[in-house]
């Protein structure tokens, strides 16, 4: 029997401090959510294994190692070049309630860039279960995203799970689709 193969590929989540990376990865992981604030030091890595059912190739393993860096414009600085070397799709992440983390994915992005080059990337305006606080609609992050190739904006919700499983599922098709673009 023919073992099928696994693909491998690295996630990056960027964005300033408290925007819910690290609460996002902990729905799409464990489809857990804790309200206390834990700021994450340095990078953490965690791993998800999902299958895709492909129309001419069947089912496609991949396994996506996520990589959560602390949101501090410093570390992203010190560190960028080991943070984002090797990685084949990023998260780009703002906080709906803080329009300044709009702002200032740009930064992440530039930084990301500058060692990745052009990859899938998935914008997420995350912490839309508070709309009563939401100072970035869904316009806004597809006007933001519109600056980069292919990359997609989803309003999101790591406490609800509003399009979490999506936000991931959706960055994996586009990833294989460049794998296997660029192979033909």
């Amino acid at each position: 029997m023919l073992e099928e193969e696994l693909f491998k590929f690295k996630i990056c989540l960027i964005g300033e401090n408290a925007v819910g990376k690290t609460s996002l990865i902990r729905r799409f992981v464990t489809d857990e959510f804790d309200d206390n604030y834990l700021k994450t030091i340095g990078t953490k890595t965690t791993k998800k294994e999902m299958k895709f059912q492909s129309p001419n190739n069947g089912t496609r393993n991949v396994s996506l190692i996520i990589w959560d860096i602390m949101g501090d414009k410093g570390f992203r600085l010190l560190l960028q070049e080991a943070y984002f070397f090797g990685a084949q799709g990023i998260i780009g992440m703002c906080d709906v309630t803080r329009k300044n983390t709009l702002i200032d994915l740009q930064g992440w992005m530039e930084a990301a860039q500058s060692v990745t080059g052009k990859i899938p990337t998935i914008f997420l305006g995350n912490k839309y279960d508070l709309v009563d606080k939401q100072e970035v609609d869904l316009n806004e992050l597809n006007d933001f995203a519109s600056r980069y190739e292919k990359a997609i904006a989803y309003l999101s919700s790591a406490k609800t799970g509003f399009n979490v499983e999506l936000a991931f599922r959706t960055l994996s098709e586009k990833i294989l689709d460049n794998l296997f673009l660029s192979e033909s």
